[in-house]
């Protein structure tokens, strides 16, 4: 198999839960050595965040960290020991990047700030993520996804006009800042290239998910009107809202200059629809109950993929509401190749998303994340010239 795009180069990731751990996995898919320092005993706290294979709670089967962790090494090393310090100092010597998602303070209080660490390895590319960022008020200040979602502004635009605000499920800010810390640390990476010289990047999770709602945005900085959750306008046919079909939802659009005419005929309703009454959004607003009616009862005796299918066909903007289920099994997404199948000594063979992205030169590795301090013995002894006497002592004493 060819390297990857990143074979090569050296990454330490003191990274925990989902944020760093995202930033680290594009390095490690596209072949960089990413080595994780994990917690003696516990690791990072997302083994121990659900769901579990088989509903069995175990620091090896959680599914967030058996993918935020593939084709990493994993050792065990305590941060707040003088021997642990001293190790990180040793790896940060051959380090092209270190990556860390300490509060703002600890890696300082650590002994291992920037200003330290610059001096050991002055190439060192240095990438901190962090809540609120390294400065201003909030710095200090605590917070949770949905924190991070609502404070953005995002959760102000989402959700009915009369009710209170809504976000995503899952975690959309956790997995954006990774993105973010991601590409920021690869151009520091080319600014590495070119100088030789290395750099502090400081990843804020606010400050990326705020840049993704500029559209919202737009209306205060230009005419000082603020975008807010929008009032319900007509039935259900607005192309925000989803609609009933024999099997579940579809979402379906009049796109930009698209005839009326046409959808109509895509829905196989030309003879009911194709008159003043729908052919314009105005008329569709004031006739919104007659159209809803008309829809749900074709709709009712389709599924969502025949709706989808035939309306794409005549160029129709209709979407599916798909479940997990359905996107397992989504026939565009598995001839892309884009779920994968990853063994792992713990849970056997499990199907995980892939790349999100495809190099055609450069291939992505489907490997497994690695068990707790999997590589103590590698990088202790075969990399740092420790004894297996040291190691004994080391766990004995707390320190891996």
């Amino acid at each position: 198999m060819m390297d990857g795009a990143l074979s090569g180069l050296k990454v330490l990731d003191l990274t925990h839960y989902i944020a760093g751990p995202f930033c680290t996995k594009f390095f490690s898919d596209f072949g960089a050595d990413v080595l994780k320092i994990e917690r003696p005993g516990s690791g990072d706290g997302s083994r121990r965040v659900g769901p579990f294979l088989h509903d069995e709670p175990h620091h090896e089967k959680s599914a967030l960290f058996l993918f935020l962790n593939t084709n990493k090494k994993s050792i065990t090393l305590n941060l707040k020991t003088e021997t642990g310090v001293n190790i990180i100092k040793e790896l940060v010597k051959e380090a092209d990047v270190l990556v860390e998602s300490f509060r703002p303070g600890v890696m300082e209080s650590l002994g291992l700030g920037y200003d330290v660490l610059e001096k050991i390895n002055p190439s060192l590319i240095m990438t901190s993520i962090s809540s609120f960022g390294q400065t201003g008020p909030y710095r200090d200040y605590k917070a949770t996804d949905m924190i991070e979602y609502a404070l953005s502004g995002l959760m102000y635009v989402i959700g009915d006009y009369d009710k209170e605000p809504l976000r995503q499920g899952g975690t959309p800010a956790q997995f954006c800042t990774g993105e973010t810390a991601a590409i920021s640390t690869f151009m520091a990476l080319n600014y590495q290239q070119d100088t030789g010289g290395g750099d502090h990047l400081d990843i804020s999770v606010l400050d990326s998910m705020i840049a993704p709602q500029f559209t919202a945005l737009t209306p205060y900085i230009f005419s000082g009107g603020v975008m807010r959750r929008q009032p319900k306008v007509g039935g259900k046919f607005n192309g925000n809202n989803a609609m009933a079909t024999q099997n579940g939802y579809v979402i379906p659009v009049v796109m930009g200059n698209m005839e009326w005419s046409l959808f109509a005929l895509s829905v196989g309703l030309l003879d009911e629809l194709d008159n003043d009454k729908f052919s314009t959004p105005a008329a569709r607003i004031e006739n919104s109950a007659e159209l809803d009616e008309i829809l749900l009862r074709q709709f009712k005796d389709k599924t969502k993929e025949e709706l989808f299918h035939e309306t794409q066909s005549f160029g129709s903007a209709f979407g599916v509401v798909m479940s997990s289920e359905d996107l397992v099994n989504c026939p565009h997404l598995n001839e892309r190749g884009f779920f994968v199948e990853v063994d792992h000594p713990a849970t056997g063979p499990l199907t995980y998303p892939g790349a999100p992205f495809k190099l055609s030169d450069s291939p992505w590795s489907a490997g497994r994340a690695p068990l707790l301090g999997e590589h103590n013995r590698d990088i202790y002894i075969d990399k740092l010239g420790y004894s297996p006497e040291d190691l004994v002592r080391f766990s004995e004493a707390g320190i891996i």
